[in-house]
């Protein structure tokens, strides 16, 4: 009987963690098939308010492998035309660390004017910054720009704030980077889904309105 007892418990155990892990599999895919279909090129991208870029590590003044593409892919699509403004959002959130600091610094010596780069400097994760670019910008068509992996997730979260927006991949992560990328976006779609279908969490810092339609200048420190 004891026995027994054990292997009906170890099996709902069982049964429950594959259920579980099914679970996190099927939001995973509806996460990216959600955000796959707003992919596009700059060929067929149409005209946004602005262009959005995600941060990523900055070490000083330099800015990662990462993040220079993603800064060199928002220029390309700039100087189509396709949108006036560059939002560049990251974390500021301590003294000595500022990467949408050194973004716009990057963008700036490429001919971008400051009056064109907007710094979010309290994008401290990607639902915050499609928040802020929807409430604190008031943007409300935005092209998206990161690599794949990130961005599928980006447009997801947009579509459900009610941000329309299209997403233009950056030349992707290096070999070591995409495996730690794959890693961290298992979990991260796990936690956008929770955002964006449960929880509804405003965004640790909101602030008053700064047009995209104005001046960057607006957003020094």
């Amino acid at each position: 009987m004891y026995l027994r007892k054990i292997k009906i418990v170890f099996l709902t155990a069982l049964i429950l963690a594959l259920a579980a892990f099914a679970g996190i599999l099927a939001v995973n895919v509806y996460v990216t098939r959600s955000g796959e279909r707003y992919l596009t090129d700059i060929r067929s991208a149409g005209e946004a308010d602005c262009i959005i870029v995600l941060g990523a590590a900055v070490s000083g003044d330099a800015v990662s492998y990462t993040l220079a593409k993603r800064l060199d892919m928002a220029l390309e699509v700039y100087r189509t035309g396709k949108a006036p403004k560059i939002i560049v959002s990251g974390d500021h959130g301590r003294q000595g660390y500022n990467e949408v600091g050194v973004m716009r610094e990057y963008l700036m010596r490429n001919g971008v004017s400051k009056d064109a780069v907007f710094m979010d400097h309290a994008g401290f994760n990607t639902y915050d910054t499609m928040y802020r670019a929807r409430d604190v910008f008031m943007a409300k068509n935005a092209i998206i720009v990161t690599q794949r992996e990130h961005l599928v997730r980006a447009l997801y979260i947009a579509d459900k704030l009610g941000l329309s927006a299209a997403g233009i991949e950056s030349e992707d992560y290096d070999a070591y980077e995409m495996e730690v990328q794959k890693t961290r976006e298992f979990l991260a779609r796990i936690k956008a889904f929770l955002q964006c279908e449960i929880l509804r969490p405003e965004p640790k810092y909101l602030g008053e309105a700064i047009p995209v339609s104005g001046s960057g200048i607006l957003t020094e420190d």
